[in-house]
């Protein structure tokens, strides 16, 4: 589990193709790995990877075809840069809120403008997840914690203070940037209660819901 609040930007330094998926390597720049050890859990850009290998400068993850089919990392670049989050522990300072690290869907920036200090940003998501984001409520957009300023249709709107800019990738985000989105889980654990017991599609597989 994550809360949302970035620890550092990272940088994607090395992309290998293996067998049919991709290991990633990432410099985790000032993020302290101290205390991480092979198999631990961190948050890149808001997805869950399990650390497979450490060094002084960062470590490298295994990406599933699932991983790479569902989430921006797999059309990521070496170079990119990507917002960094160790797993929370049960002392952490829970400041933002609770993520899975488990990405919903992609979405894509469709505005960007100034206001006063901060950044204004619309966010278009795919149509299946808009009635799990409701204004004032929270969202993960690339592992940031943001509340949702306002909704229409299949558009939602944040703000991004000025230290959220300087400390995550959305300092650089552009018109256009496909990012990932982890709704909130309780919204996401109340629908399925409510429809328990509702029969899946023919054919359907889990990965095919969203």
């Amino acid at each position: 589990m994550f809360t949302g609040i970035i620890q550092a930007l990272g940088r994607i330094v090395a992309i290998e193709e293996r067998g049919g998926d991709r290991r990633l390597t990432v410099d985790t720049g000032k993020l302290s790995l101290a205390n991480l050890k092979p198999g631990d859990s961190i948050a890149v850009s808001g997805v869950c990877l399990t650390a497979v290998a450490l060094d002084a400068q960062g470590f490298s993850a295994d990406l599933s075809r699932e991983t790479l089919s569902r989430t921006t990392l797999g059309t990521a670049q070496r170079g990119d840069w990507v917002n960094l989050e160790l797993a929370l522990l049960p002392t952490t300072r829970l400041g933002g809120h609770l993520v899975s690290g488990h990405v919903d869907g992609v979405g894509r920036i469709v505005e960007r403008w100034d206001e006063a200090r901060s950044v204004r940003f619309t966010i278009e998501v795919p149509p299946p997840l808009t009635r799990y984001i409701a204004e004032k409520g929270s969202i993960c957009v690339d592992g940031v914690s943001l509340t949702v300023n306002g909704v229409a249709g299949n558009r939602f709107g944040v703000n991004i203070v000025p230290h959220t800019l300087a400390e995550t990738t959305f300092g650089a985000a552009a018109v256009g940037q496909r990012v990932n989105l982890e709704v909130d889980l309780l919204a996401r654990y109340v629908e399925r209660l409510l429809l328990w017991d509702r029969p899946a599609a023919e054919g359907s597989r889990p990965g095919d819901l969203l």
